[in-house]
């Protein structure tokens, strides 16, 4: 006995329920008779699925297709129809709209139905029907109406009438479209395959990197950009990946989609392994990507400085980041291996705009010469680049003015003269190896360019190359004096950010001396015409992400800090210095489980310096004495040459000149 598959005929859709419980439309490919149940297939995700489901669930879910209802249809020509007439199925009512573009798919007894009508109108004729069975003309006119109405339209009739030609055509049709997308799917694959270099470590988080960036609307900065005035202006600079990230296959987690936005690509993991994305993202004056040029970068930042010096004011540029970052490269000039092209550097632009300015009669007039000093602080400790590595004192004079006592002031005429003494300091410049950088600057380089009018200050333009910042945990395999030193140059990075909060908030007073860096530069953070601009410079690598997130949150805090004090909440009381540098170094530069604590909780490095300052001025204290006591020893010794000499007052005179002696050794030593 055939099994009753109702309406449900290849190439229908039908409903299906999924074992989560889900209810969907799946189309049928295949009738089994053996076991009352159909094979149906959808497509989920850009993949074809499909599963065998019992006629019973069939039914449940879609009780039209197991509906039938008969409308007899006479034909409208003759040859008269075969004794059995023809069945055709009515539609009915509630019925689902057919989507646009399907053709109405007929049951399997409309087939067998319209089979055997054409096996009828293919047999000879044996005898001419009775007059009465003949229909009219009007009633096959009423009955084509009436089920043309029941149809919906002409194109669903004609289905009716031929339903086998319909299928199959419908079947074919399903089927190249399944064999089209089963196409298209495995090319997807391919190329994804392609573009994806599985040999590259972290390969699952490059592509969503790339997934991320496909979907930004890159505006990078232009020259055609204009240039906004800030007292304070920081901005940033990513540079390209070098060659030693590139051997490795470092991934590039930074992303610059505007001219003022910085996104940083953090890979994070999940309890259960799963790899994902945290993207931050950062603001600031302006955002330069790894293709900016160092005149690009000057023509935003330190090009609007040159007019301050010219209208007797201060103006400060420097360079802030990570070791490695990019920092000599943007202030002293591109790199080629290990020389350096110090006439594309921020140094030398500033200087030749310098001598451009001159020349406009409204500065001509005022007959200024332009003077350069070029000196570098490690450790505390002041050194002249100019003059042999000399050591210079930072003092104050009786109008509280900071003096650096040796520093030698250059004449220069041209921008040529300028490019030979910065190659001059470049090459004493201090050095050292660090984790990211074998030949990393470990120090800072103060370069300044000076106008002075008849022997007077009238403007000075100090452009730093600060050292490389390094956090406590990459310090740890360090000697002592590398710790120290790396602690002592984050310490002056942070008296240097509280002398730019204290700017940019006009407080009356400023905490230059946590520094000696701040304190050569109180001049350049005090008055009304004083100008700042930040350049923080980021490595894109991911093994370098967490000092790059170092970086630009100081950077972040920096510009924060630039906001109107009228506009803040009453009450909340300003961050200030923290007078325990132990504390602010723990806090930012994550020093609290390295080694370097274990020094710094005996002697913290401002005691250190400070002490170490205090005996080269008792020591040369005590050899200006020395010279003293020279000259009175030799009295002494010239008087007892006399033959009736007074030798109570010889030896009285000697026990003074060494109570003395002993004394002020004692206290050195100490």
């Amino acid at each position: 006995m055939a099994v009753n598959f109702g309406k449900i005929v290849v190439g229908i859709y039908v409903e299906i329920k999924r074992s989560d419980g889900r209810i969907h439309q799946a189309m049928v490919t295949s009738l089994n008779e053996d076991n009352d149940s159909v094979t149906v297939e959808w497509i989920e995700n850009g993949d074809t699925k499909g599963k065998e489901i019992d006629l019973e669930c069939i039914f449940s879910l879609n009780p039209d297709v197991a509906q039938e209802e008969e409308i007899s249809l006479s034909p409208v020509t003759p040859p008269p129809p075969a004794p059995n007439s023809v069945k055709v199925n009515k539609i009915p009512k509630n019925r689902r709209t057919i989507a646009p573009g399907r053709s109405e798919i007929p049951s399997r007894d409309n087939r067998v139905a319209s089979t055997r009508a054409r096996q009828a109108q293919q047999q000879p004729e044996s005898a001419p029907p009775p007059p009465a069975q003949q229909p009219t003309q009007s009633q096959t006119q009423s009955q084509l109406t009436q089920l043309q109405n029941e149809s919906g339209s002409r194109s669903e009739l004609k289905v009716l009438i031929c339903p086998c030609l319909g299928s199959i055509s419908r079947v074919e049709k399903l089927q190249e479209k399944r064999e089209r997308r089963r196409i298209q799917q495995q090319e997807l694959r391919e190329k994804k395959a392609q573009e994806t270099d599985t040999t590259v470590p972290n390969y699952e988080i490059l592509q969503m990197i790339r997934d991320f960036r496909a979907s930004l609307d890159y505006r990078p900065l232009t020259t055609t950009d204009l240039i906004e005035e800030h007292r304070i202006c920081v901005c940033v600079r990513k540079r390209p990946l070098n060659k030693k990230e590139l051997t490795v296959k470092d991934l590039d987690v930074i992303t610059i989609p505007s001219k003022d936005v910085v996104m940083v690509h953090e890979p994070k993991q999940k309890v259960d392994l799963t790899r994902y994305l945290e993207n931050q993202t950062f603001r600031f004056d302006y955002a330069f990507d790894d293709s900016t040029t160092n005149e690009m970068v000057y023509r935003f930042t330190a090009r609007p400085l040159v007019e301050t010096i010219f209208d007797r004011g201060m103006a400060t540029c420097f360079a802030y980041g990570q070791t490695g970052s990019g920092k000599t490269h943007t202030m002293g000039g591109d790199f080629s291996g290990k020389n350096q092209d110090c006439s594309k550097g921020i140094y030398a632009l500033a200087a030749r705009d310098v001598f451009l300015m001159l020349k406009k009669p409204n500065y001509k007039k005022l007959d200024l010469q332009v003077y350069a000093t070029f000196f570098e602080i490690y450790s505390g400790k002041v050194f002249d680049l100019l003059n042999r590595k000399a050591k210079l004192r930072v003092l104050e004079d009786g109008k509280q003015q900071v003096q650096v006592v040796g520093l030698q002031e250059h004449e220069v005429r041209c921008t040529e003269d300028v490019l030979k003494l910065i190659e001059m300091g470049n090459s004493c410049r201090t050095s050292g190896q660090t984790s990211a950088n074998a030949h990393s600057s470990r120090s800072h380089a103060v370069f300044q360019i000076i106008l002075r009018r008849k022997g007077k200050m009238h403007g000075k333009f100090s452009l730093i190359d600060l050292a490389g910042n390094e956090r406590g945990a990459d310090t740890s395999s360090a000697d002592r004096q590398t710790r120290l030193e790396g602690a002592e140059i984050n310490k002056s990075l942070l008296a240097l950010k509280e002398c730019i909060r204290a700017l940019g908030r006009n407080k009356p007073h400023t905490p230059f001396r946590a520094s000696k860096l701040t304190q050569v530069l109180r001049d350049s953070f005090i008055g009304e015409n004083s100008r700042t601009c930040m350049i923080a410079t980021i490595s894109p690598g991911m093994a370098s992400c967490e000092n790059t997130l170092n970086t630009l949150r100081y950077a972040n805090r920096v510009k924060e800090l630039t906001v109107d004090p009228n506009a803040m909440t009453e009450g909340v009381r300003p961050n200030a210095i923290t007078i325990n540098q132990l504390d602010i170094m723990d806090e930012e530069w994550d020093l609290g489980n390295s080694p370097q604590r274990d020094d710094l909780k005996l002697l913290s490095v401002s005691q250190l310096v400070e002490m170490e300052e205090q005996v080269l001025e008792d020591h040369r204290a005590v050899f200006q004495e020395s010279i003293r006591w020279l000259e009175d020893e030799k009295v002494l010794l010239e008087m007892t040459e006399e033959v009736d000499y007074d030798a109570e007052s010889y030896s009285s005179q000697l026990e003074q000149i060494l109570d003395q002696k002993i004394e002020i050794l004692i206290e050195l030593r100490g």
